[in-house]
Order: structure tokens, then C-alpha cells, then sequence
């Protein structure tokens, strides 16, 4: 009996169980029914959105400059070199490398003795050649009065012949006496040939003792100025540069000794390409003189001087390209000859043109700008000049524009933006243009309180550029300002 009411009870519970097990998988396949009929749940997707930096393009009248590297040259400079050969017998305390100079001072003397004897000897034959002008002189005053005397007795010989020949035509005369008196005129004839002769030698002699008294002043002075280059002296104030010299050296003639620098006279020599002189040059083709600056930038030192143009290079060099331009430079104080210095150049002032960061133009001549609806566009930018890490272009499309400071491969035309950093950053470019011009055209009063709690938020905020801050400053100092402004920034302050 134990046995069978046992049985029954297992077969009881073996029955209950079939029906919970069949129970769940009835409930477990409604359930999968149920999920598989229902449709998928797809979640919404949102549009990312890009902050960039921007920049507001602004066109006016720029003045480019022109940024090269140039040499500082010496424009006034004298090689010092020795006349006269001779030893070194005395030399200044200022002839030293870079000893300051002033016009007029010795700087050296060389032994004047062969100088001072040269001298003397020509004084010696000065002299003698004034001695022999004045024997000239002397022998030509008694060969002049010869010659009268010659011509006296000449003519009155001449007057004798003529009674004799006379005294024959009336037949007093004799034969022998015409002759005589014929050959004694034809003698009185030799003699004044003898005395002009003696007449042209001591004129001869006259000439030659003048032309040996100019030779011998000649060598004296000739002399003399060898005996003065054994002093040389400094031409002009400035700075020696090159000294290799000591007491007691010999030096030869022509050797050089050192170089004397005008250390405020100096120029600026730089190359620039063609296509960068030509835009140098004026409506007549001439090089105009630019305002220039020359810059030793060395380890945060900066050592400038500011000058003009003045000329440029004749010829291009040999192997060499563009255009070499001198520039005056002004008081250039610490600038020495031979520095590199880097060179701005003023250019001419062009109208019409944005500065944007270089970053922001692509290789096609491209930026991007803002629309109303705060994503981007593309248009085309003339690019006119690169200074450093700005551009000037010209696009009169872009005028109060918001530019993309710097693109990058994710921005393109379309992508939804959030400015950074323009002028409209503080009160949100793309949600004024969204607003209407209703409410961005309307204004509220403040009251004191509020409108300095406004004002020190706007200077307490370090984030903002200088151009926004004043901008905004500005605003919030008028009676009325707008509504606009005033709940931008209550929503960054979180109020």
C-alpha cells in the first residue's frame, strides 16, 4: 500500500513539473514572438559640430613689407698704407685694433733720416740751378748788347762802301780801296751772324737753366713730401681695423698697415629677386627711397637702425640673379661692417587688402567663411603679399566675414562650425543670424548694478581678445544696449 501511494505521488509531481517546463517555454517563445514582430529602435544621430578659430576680415590700406637678409658695409673707409719705406720709429697709443681715431692725429712715424738727406741734396741742387739761371740771365743781357754793337759796325762799314763805291762813279776812288772797304763790310755782316748765334745759345742757355731750376724744385718738393709721409696721419674721425704693426718693424712703400672705418657712416647691401624690385619701382620706373630697417636679432638681443634707399647695382653680377640695393642706414649704434642683418623694406601702401593668417588659405586659393547658418563656404582669395606668418589678399566678397583661422582636413564646405576668438565670438555669430532682426535689433536699459556686474564679468575673463573686450566694453557703456549681448553673456556666466 506504502509502495503504491508512493508511486503516485512521484507520478503526480513528474506531471506537475511537464506542465511548469512546458509552461515557460510557451511563455519563452511569446516573448521571442513578440520581440522578433516588434520593429528596431534606431537612435537619432546629431551633427557634429567644429569649433574653429576665426578671424574677421577686414580690408583697408596696407603697407607690405619687404623681408630679406643684407650685409652692413662701411661707406666711408681709407686703407692706411705706407708712402715712403722706411723703420717704424714711433707709433700712437691709439693704433691698436679698433683704437678711436680723430682727423689730423699721427698715428706713426718712420725714421726720417734718407728722407731729410734727399731733401738736402735737392735744396743743394735748387741752388745750383738758380746760380745757373742767373749766369744765364747774364750770358743773354752781353750776347744781346754784342749784337747791337755788331749791327752798328756793320752798318758803318756798309756806309763806307757806299763813299767808295761813290768816289769811283766820279773818278776820284781806286779800285783797291772799294774792295777793301767791300770785304770790310762783308766781315761786320759775319759778325753780326757770329752775335746772333752767340745770342740764340745764351737764349738756349736760358731755357735750359729754367728748365733745370723747375726740376730741381721739383725734387725738392718732391723731397719734401717724402720727408712729410714719414708722419702719417688720420684722414678723418673713425676706427682702426687690420693693425699688425709694431715699433722698430721696417715697412716697405705701398704696404698696407691698417684700415680706418667711419663706424657712423654705413650702408646696407642686399640682394631681392626681379619680380620683388619691380614692385619697388615707381609709376616712372625709378627706385624710389623706401624706408628701410636693418635688424641683428641674436639670442633675444636686437641691435637696429633705420635708413633709406638709396641705389641700386648697375649690373647683375656674374652668376649672380635679382637686383643688389644699397640702403643709407642713420645712427646705428652697436652695428658693425660685415654683420648679417636681417632687412625690412617698406613698401608702398596698397588698398584694399585682408590680413589673414597663413593658415588659412589653402593651396588652391581658398578660404572658408562662416554663413548665417554658421557652417562654412569656400571662395576664392587673391593672394598679393606673404609677411611672415600672415597673408594680404584681396577679396571684396569677404568683407566682415568670419575666416577660418586655420583649415584643417576635417573642415570643408558645409561642416557645421562653433566660432572661437572673432569678434562675434561673445555673442555667437550663428545664433544672432538665427535670431531675426527683431530681436538682435533690440535694446534694454541697465541698471548701475547690472551694468557693472556685466562690465567686471567681460574684464574678468581673460579668454576674450582685446579688440572683443573693447568692443564690448563699449557696448555695455551706452544707455541701451542689446538684448542680444546681454543674454550671451548671462549664458556664459550661467545665469
Amino acid at each position: 500500500m506504502r509502495f503504491l501511494s508512493r508511486s503516485l505521488l512521484g507520478l503526480f509531481l513528474l506531471s506537475l513539473t511537464l506542465g511548469l517546463l512546458t509552461y515557460a517555454g510557451s511563455l519563452v517563445y511569446d516573448a521571442v514572438q513578440v520581440r522578433m514582430a516588434r520593429e528596431p529602435f534606431m537612435p537619432r544621430g546629431r551633427e557634429r559640430e567644429f569649433a574653429v578659430n576665426v578671424v574677421e576680415a577686414r580690408a583697408g590700406t596696407v603697407a607690405p613689407v619687404l623681408t630679406v637678409f643684407g650685409e652692413v658695409e662701411s661707406r666711408r673707409t681709407l686703407e692706411i698704407r705706407a708712402a715712403v719705406g722706411g723703420e717704424v720709429v714711433e707709433l700712437s697709443d691709439d693704433f691698436v685694433e679698433g683704437g678711436q681715431v680723430s682727423a689730423g692725429q699721427v698715428l706713426l712715424r718712420l725714421d726720417p733720416a734718407q728722407a731729410e738727406t734727399a731733401r738736402d741734396r735737392a735744396e743743394a741742387d735748387l741752388a745750383d740751378a738758380r746760380a745757373e739761371q742767373r749766369d744765364a740771365t747774364r750770358a743773354l743781357e752781353i750776347a744781346r748788347d754784342t749784337l747791337v754793337a755788331a749791327e752798328d759796325q756793320a752798318a758803318l762799314r756798309q756806309r763806307a762802301l757806299e763813299r767808295q763805291q761813290t768816289l769811283i762813279e766820279r773818278g776820284v776812288g781806286s779800285a783797291a780801296a772799294e774792295e777793301d772797304a767791300e770785304l770790310a763790310a762783308s766781315a761786320a755782316r759775319q759778325s753780326v751772324l757770329s752775335a746772333r748765334n752767340a745770342l740764340a745759345v745764351a737764349e738756349a742757355r736760358v731755357d735750359s737753366a729754367a728748365t733745370a731750376l723747375r726740376r730741381a724744385e721739383l725734387d725738392r718738393d718732391e723731397a719734401e713730401r717724402d720727408l712729410t709721409d714719414t708722419v702719417i696721419r688720420a684722414g678723418f674721425d673713425g676706427k682702426l681695423s687690420g693693425v699688425d704693426l709694431v715699433e722698430g718693424r721696417r715697412v716697405s712703400a705701398s704696404e698696407a698697415l691698417a684700415q680706418l672705418i667711419d663706424p657712423d657712416a654705413l650702408n646696407v647691401a642686399f640682394r631681392v629677386s626681379t619680380p620683388q624690385y619691380v614692385r619697388l619701382l615707381d609709376d616712372a620706373g625709378r627706385l624710389p627711397p623706401l624706408p628701410v630697417e636693418a635688424a641683428l636679432e641674436v639670442f633675444g638681443t636686437t641691435l637696429s637702425a633705420e635708413g633709406e634707399i638709396r641705389r641700386d647695382s648697375a649690373a647683375v653680377g656674374e652668376g649672380q640673379t635679382g637686383r643688389m640695393l644699397l640702403a643709407e642706414l642713420g645712427p646705428a649704434p652697436g652695428l658693425k661692417p660685415g654683420d648679417f642683418v636681417t632687412v625690412r623694406v617698406q613698401e608702398r601702401p596698397l588698398e584694399d587688402l585682408i590680413r589673414l593668417p597663413a593658415t588659412a588659405l589653402s593651396a588652391d586659393g581658398l578660404v572658408l567663411a562662416i554663413n548665417d547658418d554658421s557652417r562654412l563656404e569656400e571662395w576664392p582669395a587673391e593672394l598679393v603679399r606673404r609677411q611672415g606668418d600672415d597673408i594680404l589678399v584681396r577679396a571684396p566678397a569677404l568683407e566682415g566675414r568670419l575666416i577660418v583661422a586655420e583649415r584643417t582636413p576635417l573642415l570643408g564646405q558645409g561642416i557645421l562650425v562653433r566660432p572661437l576668438g572673432g569678434p562675434e565670438a561673445a555673442t555667437d555669430a550663428g545664433a544672432e543670424g538665427a535670431a531675426g532682426p527683431a530681436e538682435a535689433a533690440q535694446m534694454i536699459p541697465l541698471t548701475p548694478e547690472r551694468r557693472a556686474e556685466l562690465v567686471a564679468m567681460v574684464e574678468g575673463n581673460d579668454r576674450l581678445p582685446q579688440k572683443v573686450r573693447a568692443r564690448l566694453l563699449a557696448q555695455l557703456d551706452q544707455p541701451q544696449v542689446p538684448a542680444q549681448v546681454i543674454e550671451r553673456l548671462e549664458q556664459r556666466r550661467g545665469g
